[in-house]
């Protein structure tokens, strides 16, 4: 089992993921990023626009191995 972050940002501001979480399967990286992306939507509702919004997602060594846009808003 591996701990990545999760940090989301728009390019001008960013939600870091300090702690981060152990993922077992890499292939279940892209639906906790999903999750982190609406975690983040609910945290700063009020938004309308989520276009310029992602997840990047970091190993422990700070490769990142995932990047996923927000859907929707």
């Amino acid at each position: 089992m591996a701990r990545y972050r999760f940090h989301a940002t728009n390019g001008y501001e960013c939600v870091f993921d300090a702690r981060g979480k152990e993922i077992r399967l890499p292939e279940r990286l892209a639906r906790r990023a999903g999750e982190v992306a609406r975690e983040v939507m609910r945290a700063l509702d009020g938004r309308e626009d989520w276009d310029a919004w992602h997840v990047s997602v970091h190993d422990l060594t700070g490769r990142r191995v995932l990047v996923r846009p927000f859907v929707g808003g």
